[in-house]
């Protein structure tokens, strides 16, 4: 009996036996980094409701992306080194010195077929289930991989920290408000969802990034009434304004000192009439800022998601906007919040304005030079920055760096805007065309 022949079979298939475990495992690491970073946390979160144990683990482990991924890559590459290095022993026993080059070759077609492309297709094809399927033994692979791993985060961030980059450890593999708002730009790009369920939806996202200031009324065009003007003055300013809440100031617009409700003062007129059989004489008895509400100030920072919590908990829909000197900039109303995101609301007693932009024969847009970037954006479907102007006219003056004249021409962010007419310095209509490509 060969001794020797039965040791060197033995020590093959070990050796083999080895090499397609370790294949395996590598296979395992590879898609369980592919289930885990594909993965939907939203469709997560709602196995993890249903009872599912394995997604509520599988959100848990994904919110340290860089523990995760960093026990990941270290386990695939521990597999991965270590198999080849068995590979290239038998094969060099087996072959002599060529077998190291006709282990590489095998290798790498087993590891790309067998451990990469495989288990990476079927886990972003069913990546939900993956995730939760693999939860479990990810978990306990990180546990393990712990001290290593914390080793490597802090080399890492020290290299990054060199070239000026910053980690956020804590962040999630993708921002939530990020992650659905481009899910639903996509399914409208690909016609599933329509534009209207696609601006409301944005609108709503983007309540908690954008301020009052950008929305708000400019106090160059509020509506107020004088405090010391006689109640039937009042009466007939409240009964021809379109609004129902007017400011009242004293002595400049600058001092509001209440705001005025229209039905409290018709409330007030309606009892003290009775009381005294004559409106004329109630009219005169009326004292404005008895029924006069305390006027509401917030500052322009305020973003439109925490102002529009404020006024659900106040239970009102008025506030009068300020700056950090306290002075009057403009006013607000939930209605305004609201329309940022469902679009303009009106009634039957609101007047209809002109449109903010009208597309003219030649194809071009005829623009009121107040409308908002944002909205123009909505309803074109074009990407005008608005990062450092709110209107179309503070773009135009923007980029100029200058106060245009009527008629001048401008071309930047791939568009042609034309002055068309002036109101003082202010831009007051423009036109608007998309640069032909």
């Amino acid at each position: 009996m060969d001794v020797s022949g039965l040791v060197f079979d033995t020590a093959l298939m070990i050796s083999a036996g080895a090499i397609f475990a370790l294949l395996i495992f590598s296979a395992f690491f590879s898609g369980s980094e592919t289930a885990l970073t594909a993965a939907s946390r939203g469709k997560l979160r709602n196995m993890a409701d249903k009872g599912s144990r394995g997604a509520e683990r599988a959100l848990d482990i994904t919110e340290d992306s860089e523990k995760l991924i960093g026990s990941v890559l270290l386990g695939n590459n521990l597999v991965n080194i270590l198999a080849t290095s068995l590979a290239t022993a038998l094969f060099t026993r087996l072959y002599g010195e060529s077998g190291v080059a006709l282990a590489t070759l095998v290798m790498t077609l087993l590891v790309l077929i067998f451990a990469e492309v495989l288990p990476k297709t079927y886990a972003i094809t069913n990546a939900e289930t993956a995730a939760s399927a693999v939860s479990g033994p990810i978990a306990l692979v990180i546990k393990i991989f712990a001290p290593v791993v914390a080793f490597v985060r802090m080399l890492v961030r020290g290299v990054l920290r060199v070239f000026g980059i910053q980690t956020d450890p804590d962040g999630a593999i993708l921002a939530v408000r990020d992650e659905i708002a481009g899910a639903i730009s996509l399914g409208h790009s690909e016609g599933v969802v329509e534009k209207e369920d696609r601006d409301r939806i944005l609108g709503a996202l983007d309540l908690s990034e954008r301020t009052v200031e950008e929305i708000m009324l400019h106090r160059s065009q509020i509506e107020m009434i004088d405090a010391d003007l006689t109640t039937d003055v009042v009466l007939e300013q409240c009964l021809k304004s379109r609004h129902t809440r007017l400011p009242l100031y004293r002595n400049e617009p600058e001092n509001i000192v209440g705001v005025i409700h229209a039905k409290s003062l018709l409330r007030a007129i309606h009892d003290l009439s009775r009381e005294s059989g004559s409106a004329r004489d109630a009219l005169a008895e009326i004292d404005l800022m008895d029924i006069a509400s305390e006027p509401y100030f917030i500052p322009e920072t305020a973003t439109l998601d925490d102002q529009m919590h404020q006024f659900l908990r106040r239970r009102t829909h008025f506030a009068l906007v300020v700056d950090e000197y306290g002075a009057l900039q403009g006013l607000i109303t939930l209605e305004d919040i609201l329309e940022e995101i469902v679009g303009e609301i009106t009634d039957e007693f609101d007047i209809t304005d002109a449109p903010v932009h009208e597309k003219t024969e030649d194809g071009q847009f005829l623009v009121d030079g107040a409308a908002t970037i944002r909205d123009l954006n909505r309803a074109t479907d074009w990407s005008l920055p608005d990062e450092e102007a709110n209107t179309i006219a503070g773009l135009v003056i923007h980029e100029a760096q200058r106060i245009p004249s009527k008629g001048q021409v401008y071309s930047f962010h791939g568009f042609r805007f034309e002055i068309m007419e002036m109101d003082g310095n202010r831009i007051s209509k423009l036109k608007i065309r998309p640069l032909v490509t």
